[in-house]
């Protein structure tokens, strides 16, 4: 097992206009699962590839324990690397193709079909071991791929979106097994996936990129209740933090009905006069009316026991004024940047007809404050 070290690692393609990955500083601990998450063309992707030794270093360089592999072949990095089309040779049995890693490698014949048992038990293969990969189904190809990594008994796994082919009820019963097993193998292991719920149910930590810039790497929870910056906190989350843009006048910032009253710390760091208020669905709950925000329900999408409310603010009046609260200047921020509408989560059996308004109170204690200008987190 072996540690991984990004050293300000930056990674330009010939003819690219900017580099798809930025003087990247990231330490993954031995045994680490990590998870490297963000939007399409975020630098996720790269940044395995680079580990890999797939792609090359324009700056930088990459360590696996002790050893710098900036350089070194991908062949000799003793890395093994999980792809999302399982890449199976169909003329070959399971057997064969778990084992093929290891015949070109001349490992013995006993010792290899010994290494595919066991392999083959730990991923509940072993009734399959005799068939082609067309017999089996999409989440027995994707195991078959994984024990011809386990296997070879590398140092580090790499995974690149390997349950993307998988239908939704499939995905969650694989990411489930990929995480218990790499943790019982005790391999340290770095995903690719842009499916932030995947990122959060698998990782020890998840590293957030965006541009080819790492904006936060810490553990899930840490993720989900402190984002270092306003597009972490509008990325991690689902549905995503609801996120208001608005004046901070006499330090006190006001969204519908709620003042917010900054911290002399807060109001220090503020490099503008606009702060974004984030505040997430579940973190609103139903209030008289008159208190909190007023939000005309759009669509409810019903989940059974919950149900998410999404809506846009409705005018309302602060001492005798109306005050419509202009859309260009509040605004909710979705993965793809995108969307202004605001989300509730309300109990399954209290839902509000489509066009009725509903009012909602944060609650106080959770919610989050970015710098409008710089996009960071104000401080506590």
């Amino acid at each position: 097992m072996a540690t991984v070290t990004y050293d300000r690692v930056t990674c330009q393609y010939p003819g690219a206009e900017r580099p798809s990955v930025t003087g990247l500083d990231l330490s993954i601990a031995d045994g680490e699962f990590l998870v490297l998450v963000g939007p399409s063309g975020c630098g996720k992707s790269t940044t395995l590839r680079m580990l890999a030794g797939l792609e090359e270093v324009t700056d930088g360089q990459i360590f696996i324990g002790d050893r710098d592999v900036t350089d070194v072949p991908s062949r000799d990095r003793d890395i093994a690397m999980v792809f999302q089309n399982y890449a199976l040779y169909p003329h070959m049995s399971v057997a064969e193709n778990m084992g093929f890693a290891l015949k070109i490698a001349k490992v013995p014949a006993a010792e290899r079909r010994a290494r595919v048992e066991e392999a083959a038990r730990i991923l509940d293969l072993t009734d399959y071991l005799d068939r082609k990969p067309k017999a089996l189904s999409g989440g027995q190809r994707q195991r078959v791929a994984m024990g011809r990594a386990i296997v070879r008994s590398p140092q580090v796994f790499l995974m690149d979106e390997p349950l993307s082919n998988l239908d939704a009820k499939l995905r969650v019963q694989t990411r489930t097994q990929i995480a218990s097993l790499t943790r019982r193998l005790g391999v340290t292991t770095v995903y690719v996936t842009h499916d932030q719920v995947e990122a959060m149910t698998m990782g020890d930590r998840v590293a957030v990129l965006k541009d080819g810039h790492l904006m936060q790497v810490d553990t899930p929870r840490a993720l989900y209740d402190a984002p270092a910056t306003e597009f972490v906190a509008g990325f991690i989350g689902s549905p995503a933090m609801n996120l208001f843009r608005t004046r901070v006048t006499d330090g006190v910032a006001t969204v519908g009905t709620v003042r917010v009253a900054l911290t002399r710390t807060q109001q220090q760091a503020l490099t503008g006069e606009e702060v974004t208020v984030g505040i997430r669905p579940e973190d609103l709950a139903p209030a008289p009316e008159g208190t909190g925000l007023p939000i005309v329900t759009d669509v409810v999408e019903e989940l059974g026991a919950d149900a998410f409310v999404y809506g846009h603010l409705a005018p309302v009046t602060v001492a005798n004024t109306v005050v419509q609260i202009d859309p260009t200047e509040t605004t909710t921020t979705a993965p793809d940047g995108g969307g202004h509408e605001i989300v509730v989560r309300v109990g399954g059996r209290a839902t509000p007809a489509p066009g009725a308004t509903l009012w909602a109170a944060p609650d106080r204690d959770r919610l989050h404050l970015f710098d409008a200008t710089t996009g960071t987190r104000l401080p506590d």
